[in-house]
């Protein structure tokens, strides 16, 4: 009997490889759009979010000129979440929110 070496063949070893490159070529651009995907998400969320802080400051304070100063001035908006918004281009025209 022949004494037999255990251990990986070099065909097997670059096949794996191959399948792991071929996984990796697949997988790095779905995160790239998912990223996106998340921006885009996490910037809508953030519009409807200061809106809906518009809407009630303007029932409840009567004033039809909303500012991001005066939502935190009234604690409707903390100065984290106006940073946060303003990084998001979210601004405030008309008593409604938008995004660039």
């Amino acid at each position: 009997m022949r004494n037999r070496r255990k251990g990986f063949t070099l065909i097997e070893m670059t096949i794996v490889l191959f399948i792991i490159s071929l996984l990796i070529l697949i997988i790095i651009p779905n995160l790239g759009s998912q990223k996106n995907h998340a921006r885009s998400v996490h910037g809508s969320a953030m519009t409807t979010m200061v809106q809906t802080q518009i809407d009630s400051y303007g029932d409840e304070e009567h004033d039809n000129n909303v500012t991001f100063a005066k939502l935190v001035e009234h604690r409707y908006l903390t100065n984290k979440q106006v940073q946060q918004a303003r990084a998001e281009n979210i601004y405030i025209e008309g008593n409604h929110a938008y995004q660039n």
